[in-house]
């Protein structure tokens, strides 16, 4: 079914999400430039900070926020053969949405909300910016009500049918989307608003990072995904093959749901606020994501495997060469692996209890959150975009030559960028600084990777700009796109019959909440119970 309203809605917040990536990247640029000390006309901290809280909020919350929602709405009318359900509330949410990250983005141009996107106390925003930043989370609720509802009038339709994977796993993403921004929605209205706005005088740090700690995590597979949906439902069919498992991309989506949001406290290890036993619930918690990246791994590589030998592909490794690189699909989920594997090691380093503490606050932090994120999540929702903007617009992709090409400098520029930056971590250069003054040979010793950085920066502004080029010319190309419908993979084996817990999320959003308690309750709680000291507002 190709629903000419929900295409339009889908481009409507795709745009919204590019526009927001294209200035992040400029932003950055600035950004590593300015860092590296090599341009002393342009250093200044007042617009080093806002450029980095502007980046950070126009990155992590725009980009991610609108790609969602638009490949949601897309993936839930050609999965399910039905319409968007309330589409005027649908369009609602985007336009408050929208409205959310204009109100924001004043106060963070003019300087007034140079709070990073963690936005922590005591650094304090202008109440536009929390205010905004409000509007664009009930936003995004009402697209999570939105997917809720789709498939509950589609399983009243279709009693007893197997649920198509590909909504399966964008109704657990937002049923986590909502249970994890309650975190950040109840720091922001009952603490920070008020504080804001001076109707009350201090704020309690530890709790308003406790509550953060909530979102914080979390919030990063609700960025993946739609990379990992993407993966498992359309990857194997442009590869030319089958799904290895259907069931195993369910257990994998359930996982993520169940283990994603109750490990926050890995992001407070250094911090007093919370004692060293959950602190410790919460480590073993995030190793226990890595079980979902791992099914997906194997599942999409044997995936990936069925197709290269289904196109001649022999012997151990010759599947490999067979696969159709020349798709933008199969190239980027390439390329978003090997940054997989390489940022998931520096990952469990960082979730390790004692193992953080060598790294923490360092560059390297830096370096593996603009992997895994900038890598490999960004690339796939490239990927996204080229394979749907032709459904989507009926017209033909302007230039696979030129979506390959981008692909590969997104790739060059992230390790160029990010590897760096572990070495630098690792050579003890804090993040969250505009300029390095420190000893003279200390400074020396990173001055290579400071370029190096600066050259990954370029590449990857050369990478974006190749990105909104092909997709505006696809708009206005010539040749119209000769199948319109969007084919999902198919599974290796027919599903016969999908066990019940596997077709529904009733039990396991019961589990999470009931995780949730055990993980967060006492953590907050002890706020309340006993006498804690709030802190005055500072500004950068």
């Amino acid at each position: 079914m190709n629903d000419d309203k929900a295409a339009g809605l889908a481009l409507a917040s795709m745009w919204v999400g590019f526009i927001a990536f294209l200035a992040a990247v400029v932003l950055g640029v600035y950004q590593v430039a300015e860092r590296s000390g090599t341009f002393p006309a342009i250093e200044s901290p007042e617009l080093y900070f806002a450029s980095v809280s502007t980046h950070g909020v126009l990155m992590a919350f725009v980009l991610t926020t609108f790609l969602v929602m638009g490949f949601g709405y897309y993936t839930a009318t050609t999965s399910l053969g039905q319409k968007v359900w309330n589409k005027p509330l649908a369009w609602f949410g985007f336009w408050l949405s929208v409205a959310g990250v204009l109100t924001a983005a004043v106060p963070l141009l003019t300087g007034h909300a140079s709070v990073l996107y963690t936005f922590y106390p005591p650094l304090k925003a202008h109440p536009a910016f929390y205010i905004g930043a409000t509007l664009l989370v009930v936003g995004s609720w009402i697209w999570c009500l939105e997917m809720i509802m789709m498939m509950a009038v589609w399983k009243r339709a279709h009693p007893g049918e197997t649920v198509p994977l590909a909504m399966y796993g964008t109704v657990a993403n937002a049923i986590m989307w909502v249970i994890t921004s309650l975190g950040v929605a109840s720091e922001v209205l009952f603490q920070l608003i008020p504080w804001s706005l001076g109707l009350i005088e201090t704020v309690d740090v530890g709790l308003a990072r406790t509550l953060f700690s909530w979102t914080l995590h979390a919030i990063v597979y609700f960025w993946l995904f739609p990379a990992y949906i993407a993966m498992y439902t359309l990857l194997p069919k442009a590869a030319g093959g089958r799904l290895f498992s259907d069931q195993m991309g369910r257990v994998a989506f359930i996982m993520l749901l169940v283990f994603s949001v109750p490990i926050g406290f890995h992001h407070l290890y250094m911090d007093p606020f919370q004692a060293a036993g959950w602190k410790f619930l919460h480590m073993t918690g995030t190793f226990m994501v890595a079980v979902p990246t791992l099914i997906t791994g194997f599942t999409i590589i044997a995936s990936l495997e069925i197709a290269g030998r289904l196109r001649g592909g022999k012997g151990l490794f010759g599947w490999i060469g067979a696969l159709p690189w020349s798709n933008p699909m199969v190239t980027a989920a390439g390329l978003g692996f090997l940054m997989l594997a390489v940022g998931g090691f520096g990952g469990m380093i960082n979730a390790s209890y004692a193992m953080n503490a060598m790294v923490h606050n360092t560059q390297w932090v830096t370096g593996h959150f603009h992997l895994i994120f900038g890598g490999t999540v960004v690339i796939m929702y490239f990927a996204i975009a080229y394979h749907l903007w032709p459904k989507m617009t009926g017209r033909q992709l302007q230039s696979n030559g030129m979506a390959l090409t981008q692909l590969w400098l997104w790739f060059i520029g992230i390790l160029v960028l990010t590897l760096p930056w572990h070495q630098l971590g690792l050579d003890g250069q804090p993040r969250r600084i505009s300029s390095t003054p420190y000893d003279a040979s200390l400074v020396e010793m990173w001055q290579p990777n400071e370029v190096a950085m600066i050259v990954g920066g370029v590449i990857l502004l050369i990478s974006a700009l190749m990105l909104i080029l092909v997709l505006v010319k696809t708009h206005g190309n010539a040749q119209a796109e000769s199948n319109l419908e969007l084919e999902y993979a198919e599974p290796l084996h027919s599903i016969l019959r999908m066990p019940r817990l596997m077709n529904g999320f009733g039990f396991w959003t019961l589990l999470v909440v009931v995780y949730m308690i055990a993980s967060y309750g006492y953590p907050i709680a002890q706020f309340f119970l006993m006498e804690t000291h709030g802190t005055v507002p500072w500004s950068i």
